[in-house]
């Protein structure tokens, strides 16, 4: 089901971009509730940290940030205060490389790698820590969104939501590298092309570019075809946009499912955006003309900003937590 979204943003922030960098500009950020930090040991010799908030009797909600983002992101931030607030507990997933250390290999993560969702899923479950719902920011919806999708078995996930995903992983390099939106690009592939240069360094023999190659990469489609495809096991940018892409798993997925987002995304233009009969009848699909990334900010004065997304996804929860 797709349907209009009752978000208006206020009148003071309409704009796409400052709806986007509202939060990590100007927000001052709710403290995070009491978490302790577990790391996953992977069979691959790697790992994957977990930050959790433990409520003893209580609903369990993994949540995913997105590109380059962690628990300090200030949507997550948000929504892990909100959530945690609502007497949940509170887990957020780092990929690979995100909770302030390297990870031990020399691939991470990248935007389709729903195999470490599945792999986190389950070493929780074996420890006890049933996951009843998940949440999954821009990346992470997309890595999420697939997940369910692919309808892993033997799982206590009751329902979803995710937030300005990238669903067709293609379009998103392309507008993310036009007109203002650049900035958002070169702000993120600095910190990627950080983290590759401290790759080369460690798996030099592995890492076939050379440093002045690496700081050339001006473009996510230059980044993905040279880095993030061929150290994933992907055939280049288009094939890696091709499997990874989230849109084409949104007619399988069978549990309860929210996908917030805004026409007017700047990471983003409207082509990623599904007709209505690629959607499950698990999907509700709600639709704002604007919000733009991670945004959904209103409120009647700057000073006493209002932020959409956490009201309604708590809410979202707290609907099938009742039933």
């Amino acid at each position: 089901m797709m349907f209009d979204s009752p978000f208006r943003p206020g009148w003071w922030i309409k704009n796409r971009h400052m709806q986007t960098i509202w939060g990590a500009v100007f927000r001052s950020l709710p403290r995070l509730p009491q978490m302790r930090r577990m790391r996953l040991e992977l069979n691959d010799g790697d790992f994957i940290d977990v930050d959790i908030h433990e409520r003893a009797g209580a609903e369990s909600v993994l949540i995913l940030h997105g590109l380059e983002g962690s628990i300090d992101s200030h949507y997550m931030r948000g929504i892990v205060s909100t959530l945690a607030k609502s007497g949940k507990q509170v887990a957020v997933m780092h990929f690979r490389g995100c909770s302030g250390e390297s990870n031990r290999l020399l691939s991470s993560y990248h935007s389709g790698i729903s195999d470490d969702l599945q792999l986190v899923i389950e070493l929780l479950t074996d420890r006890k820590i049933s996951v009843d719902y998940l949440v999954g920011f821009s990346l992470g919806g997309n890595v999420l969104l697939k997940w369910l999708g692919e309808n892993h078995q033997k799982h206590s996930v009751r329902a979803a939501a995710a937030v300005s995903v990238p669903m067709l992983l293609n379009e998103c390099a392309n507008a993310i590298d036009q007109g203002f939106s650049k900035v958002y690009s070169g702000r993120l592939l600095k910190t990627l092309k950080e983290k590759t240069r401290q790759k080369k360094q460690v798996f030099n023999g592995a890492v076939s570019l050379d440093m002045n190659e690496i700081k050339k990469l001006n473009s996510f489609w230059e980044f993905d075809h040279k880095v993030t495809a061929p150290l994933h096991g992907f055939n280049g940018a288009s094939d890696y946009y091709s499997k990874a892409s989230s849109r084409q798993f949104l007619k399988s997925i069978s549990i309860p499912t929210l996908i917030i987002h805004a026409k007017d995304d700047p990471f983003m233009n409207e082509k990623v955006i599904p007709e209505a009969d690629e959607l499950s009848s698990s999907v509700q699909f709600e639709l704002s003309a604007n919000g733009g990334h991670v945004g959904f900010v209103s409120g009647r004065w700057p000073w006493r900003a209002e932020y959409y997304l956490e009201r309604r996804i708590s809410t979202f929860i707290d609907d099938y937590a009742k039933s």
